[in-house]
């Protein structure tokens, strides 16, 4: 029990979301501390991914899955491990901890929307499109498979109708997101309502100043609109 009190500031300043802090207790433990080695592990691979730096996450979270301890983390770091492969383009690794994943029945929804994200990244629409599908019928509510569902659509010019609709829902689950706010600005654009495109594409620009997407929408919208 003492070894485990010896984590609570850390755990506390990673659940408070300061991860900058968390990240600064778990790297300042002692090389002698006895606190369980796995699961400084297990924290410093969370707030390295919080933090999105990747690399330095996937070495940790990696320590967790062969470890062999706590299934549930074990299952959890599986599936950022994927996320990451997949976000960082390494699409066979990320394909390999999806179907493990898949196997053991771990967050059903979630897996469903990671493999679509891969297959939309390996230029297979058909694929992608169908993950969604079974992702939205295991959690209708799934925000990453309601708002990338919605984009695809809109990519493929594909019942706009419903892709607005997806994506509002999307939106609503999660104003604060600029993946949502650019897909439902880039929904409107298909829909040539530039003004209300821009509005959003706007917004998620001013929430994630670097993303060359988003940037690229804005662009693509103003030619258009003619501005």
């Amino acid at each position: 029990m003492q070894n485990n009190n010896i984590l609570n500031e850390g755990k506390v300043l990673y659940t408070q979301k300061k991860y900058d802090k968390a990240l600064a207790f778990f790297l300042g433990l002692p090389t002698d501390s006895p606190a369980d080695k796995i699961e400084v592990s297990y924290y410093l691979g969370l707030c390295y991914t919080k933090l999105e730096r990747y690399d330095d996450a996937l070495l940790f979270l990696e320590q967790v899955v062969t470890s062999g301890g706590n299934l549930e983390r074990t299952l959890q770091c599986r599936f950022l491990l994927a996320v990451i492969y997949a976000l960082s383009g390494r699409k066979r690794l990320a394909d390999f901890e999806l179907n493990k994943l898949l196997e053991t029945g771990y967050m059903t929804a979630s897996v469903y929307a990671a493999i679509a994200f891969v297959a939309w990244e390996q230029n297979d629409t058909e694929r992608c499109l169908n993950y969604y599908e079974k992702s939205l019928r295991e959690d209708p509510e799934n925000v990453s498979s309601l708002n990338g569902l919605g984009y695809v659509l809109a990519c493929q010019e594909k019942d706009l109708t419903r892709a607005l609709s997806l994506c509002k829902q999307a939106v609503k689950s999660a104003p604060k997101s600029a993946a949502c706010l650019d897909s439902l600005g880039w929904v409107y654009y298909k829909l040539g309502l530039y003004k209300d495109a821009l509005q959003y594409l706007q917004q998620a620009e001013d929430i994630d100043k670097m993303n060359v997407e988003i940037t690229e929408h804005i662009k693509s919208v103003r030619l258009k609109a003619g501005h």
